[in-house]
This record gives C-alpha cells, structure tokens and sequence, in this order.
C-alpha cells in the first residue's frame, strides 16, 4: 500500500469515531461524514479523548496523537475527496434504505478500485451490494465496541464479492492491527447470531426476576470470562440497534430470535443505553455506570 491513504467513514456515531480513529492511528488520511454537524463535533471530541488517553498511558507520543487528530477531516455529505479514496466504510443506522442510498452514491463518486465496506450488524450485504453498480467491490466489514479496544473483525462476503476485494479487505484489518475471520453471508453473520441470542435472553431473565442485572452480567464476566455481561453489552450497543437487530432475525429465521418484550418496552420509553444515559443501567455525564442502578422489573 501507498505511504498514506484516503480512508472516508460514513457515520459518526461511536462506531464510526472508533474506526475513524483505527485509520488515523494508522497512517491514512480519514474523511468522517454524517448529516449532523453535532454529531460530527461530538465524534471529533471522542477520537481526541482516545488519543490522549493513548498517551496517558504511555501508548504513544504526543506528537503522534496531534498527527492522527490532523489527519481526520469532516464534512456533511460526500464530496470530491472521494474520488480519491482507496476504502470507504459506512456505518449508519442499521436501516437497509439508508445503507443501500449511502452504497449508492459512495459507487457514484469513488474510483473505480475503491473498497466498499459495510459495518452492518447482521443486513444482507449481497442486497446493499445490490444498491450499486458493483457488488464485487462490495464487502462487510463488521467492527466491535469500543473499537480502539476490540481486536477482531468480522468480513462478511456478499454473493458477488471478489476475491481481490476480500484480500485487499484482509490487508487493511492487518494494517490496523486488528485480526478477522472470514464469513460466508448468513443472517446475523456469526457474532451478532450469538450476540442477540444472549442478550435476549438475558433480558428475559430480568424480565423473570431470574436474578437481578448486576447478577447476569456478573455470571458471565465470572463464569465465561467475558469482559462484559450481555446487558452491559447491550447498553454499550444500543438497545434500539439491538431491537432492529432482533426483528430482522426473526423475521427472516424465526421464533427463537423473537424480541423480548422488556426490549421493546425500554426503546418506547427512551432507555436506549449509554448515548440515552439509560438502559438496562444509568450513567453519569461522563459515560461512567451509576452504582446499584440496575433495572428493578416489577412483576
């Protein structure tokens, strides 16, 4: 690969801040691009929070983290500098009308060997692919929260997808010092199947009164040695997204993906997760989880 590259990220939530800064980190050249100029701010000031932590600790110098937080430009729509872009990754709501309009104009303005990748959850990448006048370039690239902490991800290959496109993917995960695995296009993928399936039966758990929340989450990171519990997990994604998730599973594989009412109940009611400041738990200003504010459900 070149010296520095253009690397342009569709969406400015968390998701996309985490890959904007992994490609910053790395040397490329990074176009952020969201609708919201709010969203735009409050992504900038995230990657510059991540840097600085790095160098807190001692990861990396100053004059590195003051290079990365350079190398990131924004703008609210795609623009010119696409044309010179080598990969671009949307990450947008998980919403197939707004994937497939973002894939469509990305395939209008980028060079002809530019890398289309999607960060979907568990959408169909063949039928993103389909938005575009070429699928072959056309790849999932399925990242994990937080993303400068999460090591893996997840290439998903659409029907059409290329075998160079596939390589070419599998070389910028290792360029930002992550590992993957190679999925063959399937609902839910590998990681979001399993994914969803705990959560949602975490939270009938709760809804059950099983166990309190402090309790599940606690039986995995202790029994399973995860990192997270499923419900810190889903406050950390995002009960909405993980809701849209679920229905699109069950939808297209059945009842054992049927969303847990609890679920259904805490998006009605704006419990989202951290971005809300409530989920499953609450959280301080700083993001930071409140002591003893676990859901109590009433039975």
């Amino acid at each position: 690969m070149p010296e520095r590259e253009t690397v342009i990220v569709v969406g400015a939530g968390l998701m996309g801040a985490g890959i904007a800064h992994a490609f910053a980190a790395s040397d490329c050249d990074v176009l952020l691009v969201d609708t919201s100029r709010a969203a735009l701010d409050k992504a900038l000031d995230t990657i510059r929070g991540t840097f600085a932590a790095g160098v807190e600790r001692g990861k990396i110098t100053a004059e590195v983290a003051e290079a990365g937080t350079a190398a990131i430009a924004t703008a609210e729509a795609l623009d010119e500098r696409a044309g010179r872009a080598s990969l671009l990754i949307e990450t947008a709501t998980e919403n197939l009308a707004v994937k497939c309009a973002i894939m469509a104009d990305a395939a209008d303005r980028l060079p002809p060997d530019a890398i289309i990748a999607t960060n979907t959850s568990a959408l169909s990448i063949s039928e993103i692919a389909n938005a575009g006048p070429a699928p072959d370039r056309v790849i999932g690239m399925h990242f994990f929260n937080p993303v400068p902490k999460m090591k893996l991800v997840e290439i998903i290959l659409g029907l059409e997808t290329s075998r160079q496109t596939l390589e070419r993917t599998i070389g910028w995960t290792g360029r930002i010092g992550k590992d993957h695995i190679v999925v063959n296009e399937a609902p839910g993928f590998t990681t979001s199947r399993m994914s969803a399936l705990m959560g949602n039966e975490a939270m009938h758990m709760l809804s059950e009164g099983v166990a309190s929340a402090e309790d599940i989450d606690k039986s995995l990171r202790m029994a399973f040695n995860h990192p997270m519990g499923p419900l810190e997990t889903g406050d950390l994604t995002g009960w909405d997204t993980r809701l849209k998730v679920l229905e699109y599973l069950y939808e297209v594989m059945g009842e054992r993906f049927r969303p847990c009412p609890l679920i259904r109940k805490m998006v009605k009611a704006g419990r989202h997760g951290r971005k809300t400041g409530k989920g499953v738990y609450e959280y301080d200003a700083a993001g930071q989880r409140i002591p003893g504010s676990g859901l109590k459900v009433s039975r």
